[in-house]
């Protein structure tokens, strides 16, 4: 065989790099969320979510309500403000709160400012 000829079998990888990058996905909707691997489709209802974990490595991974676990491909910590917003509440989102307690804190000081300064020109 030609060193060519050899080779040739090379040129399948981009296509099943491509084919991966179309079918992996999680999409998430009003009723639950899919989980679309390689070979694989799983549906999870939001009455069978139990939680979420995020591990130290690798991609999220739905905890259902009978110990289970199930990859959320493409989802990771940075995307769950996404995933939040997608399920409609149904998931929450730490960044959120975390932002609602700094505007707390901040509308404080500036109420407290506030009054500090009706204070002093009194």
């Amino acid at each position: 065989m030609a060193w060519p000829a050899a080779f040739s079998w090379m040129l399948v990888i981009p296509f099943l790099v491509l084919a991966w990058i179309l079918r992996v996905r999680t999409v998430v909707g009003p009723d639950g969320i899919t989980a679309r691997a390689t070979f694989s489709t799983t549906r999870i209802g939001w009455d069978a979510l139990a939680g979420i974990r995020f591990p130290k490595r690798g991609w999220a991974r739905a905890t259902l309500t009978d110990g289970s676990e199930v990859p959320l491909p493409v989802v990771t910590f940075g995307r769950l403000p996404e995933l939040a917003a997608a399920s409609g509440g149904r998931i929450t989102d730490p960044y959120a709160a975390a932002d609602a307690a700094r505007a707390a804190a901040a509308s404080a000081e500036d109420d407290a400012a506030a009054a500090e300064s009706d204070d002093a020109t009194k």
